[in-house]
């Protein structure tokens, strides 16, 4: 009796593209790999096609340099955010204690733990399931995981001590979801991607307390839109931090640091 066989690689592809997946070929080669037997492998290609996100359905997302696990309905790390992990690079020193609030999947506080050791990586999310999602990535980067909203679930004794506090925001505004592409709209958590009227509510709850926690000469990194830039170097400055601004056109990627001073 003849095992079932994989189905020819362009089969998948024509599928793939026929759902408008741009990068079908790509796609196609990633799932062959990943799946366990031809069966697998159809249900992963149904699944892409109906527009689940790639990395939901392998279990994983490339992200500087590393695989970062990612479970259905977590907020998938986009490769943008990689130009704030290179911004928080370059703020780390061994030893710092860093915290990855909004934390998702982990992939900042991890990529970050990656680069600079040894580092005091503490994260934290109030979704249950990118907190069961990131404990997986950030303890085997050395780092806590806790669930809570924003600083609530932090040990106090972090209070003034924070090097490097990442800060993933959502920055979406509330009216805009509906025009997001379906993989995220449908398939990630939509508190991963709210930011409220006019995207920078979270941004504005953060930046309240961020001096308490962060130690002199520390800073807090973020990501915001082009047309959100103005008032959100607006809310770091009533913050009490000082701003500055790093841009990356290749990435569309726009990096806020707001710094402690002292």
């Amino acid at each position: 009796m003849s095992l079932p066989s994989f189905p020819p690689l362009d089969d998948i592809v024509r599928t793939l593209r026929t759902a408008g997946c741009v990068f079908a070929e790509d796609e196609a080669d990633l799932l062959l790999s990943a799946a366990s037997g031809p069966e697998a492998l159809a249900t992963m290609v149904d699944r892409r096609a109906l527009g689940h996100p790639l990395e939901h359905i392998v279990g994983w997302a490339a992200f500087a340099g590393l695989r970062i696990r990612v479970d259905p309905g977590v907020f998938v790390p986009r490769r943008r955010t990689e130009f704030l992990v290179e911004q928080a690079i370059s703020l780390t020193r061994p030893h710092a204690v860093v915290v990855d609030l909004c934390c998702g999947s982990g992939a900042l506080g991890a990529a970050l733990a990656h680069s600079v050791r040894p580092i005091e990586l503490h994260a934290c999310d109030i979704d249950p399931r990118a907190v069961r999602c990131a404990r997986g990535n950030v303890r085997s980067a050395g780092g806590r995981v806790y669930e809570g909203d924003l600083y609530a679930p932090l040990p106090a004794r972090l209070g003034g001590r924070v090097g490097v506090l990442l800060a993933n925001v959502p920055y979406v505004p509330t009216g805009e979801i509906e025009l997001l592409p379906a993989e995220a709209r449908v398939h990630e958590a939509r508190i991963a991607l709210d930011g409220g009227t006019d995207g920078l509510d979270v941004l504005r709850r953060v930046t309240a307390e961020a001096a308490s926690w962060l130690a002199p000469g520390g800073s807090m990194l973020f990501e915001t839109s082009e047309e959100q830039l103005p008032t959100a170097l607006e809310i770091v400055n009533r913050g009490g931090l000082e701003p500055r601004v790093a841009v990356d056109d290749d990435r569309w990627a726009t990096v806020v640091i707001g710094t402690q001073q002292g």
